[in-house]
């Protein structure tokens, strides 16, 4: 089974820094997270996917099974409890499912031939806040869907059917600019808001 995967970001019209952060990681399957912080926090959102990378990448975190997401979201609550705050979703690819967790108001959608869905209701507290409880993201991963990651400023202005309309237009295209053409869209008006976007796809 192949997997893509790409993310894309671009801060607020004016801005000088970026809240919001994208981690993917490829070697033997796909995983890929998104943080963003809240209130000039850039380097909050940048430290807890640092310190995500390194569990995944030491083998720490087991993806495939919800309990050890929520408590390493636990685990980096408690420990950034009182400092800066940030959302946090993240998905690993394993087998033919998509696995992860979120907690703040990024959001995760699953979008193919059938519409737009999103994957993340409950939009929870912030790591940061003490009072960050993961919740779970677990889907079946078919032939030609579209999974995304996306950033409250990047979601905020695009209703599911122009998310659909996006992704579905961009299927004949290269993958890679799927992140930046949802940017373009949702920032059509201008960008009021840092603006980030993960897709992964199966072929």
């Amino acid at each position: 089974m192949k997997v893509e995967c790409y993310g894309a970001s671009r801060p607020r019209d004016g801005g000088t820094g970026n809240e919001d952060a994208f981690w993917i990681w490829r070697p033997s399957s796909i995983v890929a997270a998104l943080c963003d912080g809240a209130g000039a926090a850039q380097h909050c959102a940048a430290h807890v996917l640092r310190l995500f990378a390194r569990q995944i990448e030491g083998g720490l975190l087991q993806v495939q099974s919800f309990p050890a997401w929520a408590h390493w979201v636990r685990s980096t609550d408690g420990a950034l409890a009182g400092g800066s705050e940030t959302t946090f979703v993240g998905v690993a690819v394993v087998g033919d499912r998509v696995l992860g967790a979120y907690t703040g108001d990024s959001r995760a959608y699953l979008v193919n031939e059938g519409g737009c869905r999103i994957l993340s209701e409950q939009s929870g507290r912030r790591i940061g806040t003490g009072e960050a409880e993961a919740s779970p993201i677990h889907e079946p991963l078919d032939p030609h869907d579209t999974l995304l990651l996306m950033s409250d400023g990047a979601w905020t202005p695009l209703p599911l059917t122009i998310i659909h309309r996006t992704v579905m237009a961009a299927r004949m295209q290269d993958f890679a600019d799927l992140p930046s053409m949802l940017i373009d869209v949702a920032g059509k008006h201008g960008r009021a808001d840092d603006m980030t976007v993960v897709a992964l796809r199966r072929r």
